[in-house]
């Protein structure tokens, strides 16, 4: 059993998730890598947490308006519980990788405020991708939209466990990338993601087949994220906040469109 000290490291550390990945008012009081760790390794409980929030508001308007606002409603509502953080960053990481410059230069492109074309293509093409997706699930049942919402919104916040391995450094000194780069542990990592597959499984014997499609979503997801998060270490040299916010990003539309696939 945790001891008491251990038990407040990880309080610490949740307050820490929610401080930094949500709007959620929380109030964080340590900012430091063993809090990060912490965090990056609870994050799959944030995301079930919002995707609660948006799996509510995409089932009730899905009920009373249909499956496409219904998704739209979904993904609106995780955007900005979030103020579009992930989105943000998975713009930043387009444009520095599609700029095809050398590593200091993308790194400078994905830090300024404006958005360029491959920024503003990968957010069209990404979000239409997240309201196709989910309307076919709302449009199939309610209780299957909504749990296609929560799988993708924990999805994503399990890929930040694998991007903080302590195997993957910073790419640039400062900010929320560096705070939490190489803190986690390939275990701790594994049992974030084992555990929220598991509690998707348990919610999913609700709706039979699901039981089965929404761990195995998670996994083809989050592995989505892992070849992305490679593709930004060779490129870039390592992660930086917005890698970790593309990669969230990539999980949650790689579970939604193999939720799709998987019927």
């Amino acid at each position: 059993m945790p001891d008491e000290r251990e038990r407040a490291d990880w309080a610490e550390g949740l307050r820490f998730a929610f401080g930094t990945l949500s709007v959620l008012r929380v109030r964080v009081d340590r900012w430091d890598r063993a809090a990060g760790a912490r965090a990056m390794a609870a994050a799959p409980l944030v995301g079930l947490a919002l995707g609660a929030i948006a799996a509510g508001a995409g089932a009730f308007t899905a009920w009373r308006a249909g499956g496409p606002l219904g998704a739209v409603a979904a993904v609106g509502v995780l955007a900005a519980l979030t103020r579009g953080l992930h989105l943000d960053g998975l713009a930043d990481v387009a444009d520095g990788l599609g700029s095809g410059k050398p590593a200091e230069d993308a790194l400078r492109i994905m830090k300024q405020s404006d958005i360029g074309p491959f920024g503003v293509l990968t957010l069209l093409l990404v979000l239409l991708a997240q309201v196709a997706a989910l309307a076919g699930q709302f449009g199939h049942s309610t209780l299957r939209g909504a749990l296609a919402v929560l799988a993708s919104a924990a999805a994503a916040r399990c890929a930040l466990a694998w991007g903080c391995l302590r195997s993957v450094p910073a790419a640039r000194p400062g900010g929320l990338g560096a705070m939490v780069a190489s803190t986690v542990t390939p275990a701790a990592a594994l049992a974030a993601t084992g555990g929220t597959a598991l509690a998707l499984a348990l919610l999913g014997l609700f709706d039979g087949w699901s039981a089965l499609r929404l761990p195995a979503a998670v996994a083809l997801g989050v592995g989505g994220a892992r070849l992305l998060l490679s593709r930004c270490v060779r490129r870039l040299g390592g992660i930086t906040g917005d890698v970790l916010g593309a990669m969230a990003e990539t999980a949650a539309t790689g579970t939604l469109f193999a939720l799709a696939l998987l019927g």
